[in-house]
Parts: structure tokens; sequence; C-alpha cells
């Protein structure tokens, strides 16, 4: 579809939103657990998060045209390899829907163990440890089948969720993140394009009319600020979060390619309580400048390439001065009021590789950003 034949907005601020979501109670998604907000200050978590390998000085992400944080060096820039596996979070859904966990998996698949035996009425030792051993043996094979993400998908299938990406080159990037998403997930996508630049807004009109049920594309005519023009990433991501009407909100990069179901777990985490989660985790050192990788588990911030929040939480903690994402995520993470977790095996994401900036560019936007980074610290200090 030519350019002249879509509906092409001036800004991104002139994009209408039709409908204010915000007043409207969840309709699936229960509010985050109370002891993970309450008695907070500041960005309302603590500083323990999972264990990481030490990070390279700076901030932390790789770069690229959107959110990844860091301007090149750190720990959690680096480039993600693919990975897979289910995550352990999202057991609660199963009580809430009256559905349990088997009692004993290891008699299902062959192990032994007596489903009406309990403990060691003769004290047995060696025998209620093995039966432990056999248990765990199993539980472990019915995740590597799948079972546990398969519940997960069940667990979460009404909990409604879109992936918000901004579209601003990289063509070939765009078509291959956005084909990851259709063929692994079943989120719908929205994507904002910023000037057609290189023809990446065709690209994605291409994809949007092929699949009309999973994609809502909008064109603007501004340019993006990397590109000199007047799009920031703080206004166009305000601007799909408040054009979004899920209750969970993936921000993504079109750097990232999923190779299997990443957004299941992260949404799991979710409905369990969190706030946010994410593909990959960060934490601050002692200086407040540098930054290691975290998880999983708990963690003090998240890396906008993957990540999946809350979206009433999102809209009043997007830094929306942000001109570029660089270290943007880190003041959104630190922004929001609740629990951000990693699960707990690494998701099936593949990192497509940098978009590469002006590196004065990059190295202006990431210092401004961190300034906002370095206030929340400094507060929940």
């Amino acid at each position: 579809m030519s350019e002249a034949a879509r509906e092409v907005w001036p800004t991104v601020r002139s994009i209408p939103v039709s409908a204010v979501t915000d007043a409207k109670p969840p309709g699936h998604l229960r509010p985050p657990r109370l002891e993970d907000v309450a008695g907070t200050s500041g960005s309302g978590r603590d500083t323990a998060g999972g264990p990481g390998p030490a990070g390279g000085s700076g901030a932390t992400g790789g770069s690229g045209s959107g959110s990844g944080s860091g301007a090149g060096s750190g720990a959690a820039g680096k480039a993600r390899g693919s990975g897979a596996g289910a995550t352990g979070v999202g057991t609660a859904g199963a009580k809430r829907r009256g559905t349990h966990a088997r009692q004993n998996p290891a008699a299902e698949l062959g192990f032994s163990g007596d489903p009406g035996q309990h403990g060691d009425d003769d004290g047995d030792g060696m025998l209620h440890a093995q039966r432990t051993w056999d248990a765990s043996l199993a539980t472990s094979r019915l995740d590597d089948l799948g079972v546990n993400t398969e519940r997960q998908r069940v667990e979460t299938a009404d909990i409604t969720t879109s992936v918000g990406l901004l579209v601003d080159g990289w063509p070939e990037d765009v078509q291959r993140c956005v084909q990851s998403l259709l063929d692994h997930t079943r989120a719908r996508v929205l994507a904002l394009d910023l000037g057609n630049v290189d023809g990446a807004g065709n690209v994605l009109d291409d994809l949007a009319r092929r699949c009309p049920d999973r994609i809502a594309a909008w064109h603007v005519a501004e340019r993006p600020h990397w590109r000199g023009g007047t799009a920031t990433w703080g206004e166009s991501r305000a601007k799909l979060l408040r054009l979004d009407m899920s209750e969970v909100h993936v921000l993504m990069e079109t750097t990232t390619v999923l190779r299997g179901d990443a957004l299941t777990p992260l949404i799991a985490a979710i409905a369990e309580g969190a706030v946010a989660a994410g593909w990959w985790g960060a934490e601050p050192l002692d200086d407040g400048r540098s930054w290691r990788e975290a998880g999983p588990g708990r963690v003090r911030a998240l890396t906008g390439d993957l990540m999946a929040v809350r979206r009433s939480a999102a809209l009043g903690a997007l830094p929306e001065d942000a001109h570029h994402g660089t270290n943007a995520d880190l003041e959104l993470s630190l922004a929001l009021h609740g629990k951000l977790v990693v699960p707990r095996d690494r998701a099936p994401v593949e990192r497509l590789g940098r978009h590469d900036l002006p590196d004065d560019y990059l190295e202006r936007e990431s210092r401004r950003n961190y300034d906002g980074v370095l206030r929340l610290l400094s507060a929940s200090a």
C-alpha cells in the first residue's frame, strides 16, 4: 500500500485516542499483592535482585533505535542468545479456576510412589527420599515437555495483552519481529510508524493488511528524533499506551525476535502479582552509574527490549519527556510501584543486532535520561 493511500497523521500528538479505559476495573487481572506495594518509598522496590555476573560500567543495555538501555557497553547490553523453557510462575491461577497441581506426577510417568502414601510411617527415610526424588524428576520432566507453559497459557488466556512497537527504520527487522509475534503469541500488535524511514512503514502496512485482526498500525509524517525529527520515544510510547485497551502492555523493540512463546511466562508473573516482568533484569552497583545483569527472580529494573507491564501502572510511570529510549526503560522501571521479576528460565528470544545511531546522539540522550534514573535511585535509597 502506498503512503498516499493510507491515513498518515501529521504528528504523534495528533492521533486521537477515542476512549479512556483507565476508569474501568481490570477484566481478569488481579491487583498487585499489598505486601509488594505497601510500606515502600521511592520506586517501591528493594535492591535484592537475582544473581548475575558483574557488568560493565555506564548504562545497561545494548543500543538500538528503541529502548534497549545504554549506549553500548554494559553486561546487560550484550547480544542475547535464544533460549527456551518454562518459568516457575503462574500457579495461583490454577487454584482460582478450580484446577489443581498433580499430587503424584511421578506415578503418572512410571516412577515409584503411591498417591495414598504421604509420609514414612515406618521410619524408612530412604524410601521417603526416593519418593521425593522421583517426584522431583517427574515434575522436571513435565516442565521439559512444556506442560508448565501450557498450564500458564490456559490460566492467562483471559488476560488481554498487546505488544507496542515503534517502527523507525530497519524494515527487515520489522518484518522478522512482527512475524515472530504472529507465529508465537496470541497478543495484539500495536505499531506506530514514524516517518516511514527506509520504507519500514510500507512493510508494516503489508503485515497489517494480511493480519488485520492481529495488527493495528498508525502512521505519522513526523520523523523520529534520532533522525532529526520531532517524534520522541517518550511521547510515542505514551501514545501507544493510551491507544491500548489491554490489561497488560508489552514494550518490545524491533531488534528483538521471539523463537517461542516468550510472553506467557511474563503475563503469568504479572497475574501472580508483579507489576512488570521482563526478559532481562538489571541491578545498580554501589556507584549508582554502573549496572549488572540480574535475575531470575525479583530485580530492581527491567530492560525495555521485552518488558510486560500492567498498563495502568505504566501510564503514570513512563518518562514521556525522553527523546530516545536509551536508559528510559530504567527510569520507567524505577518509577513503577511494585515487584519486578525475571522468570526462572531464559526466554526463547533472540536479539537481531544493534541499530546503529550517531554516537554523539546516543551519548547525549543517555546522559540526559540518566539524570531521571539517578533521581529515582536517590529517592528510593
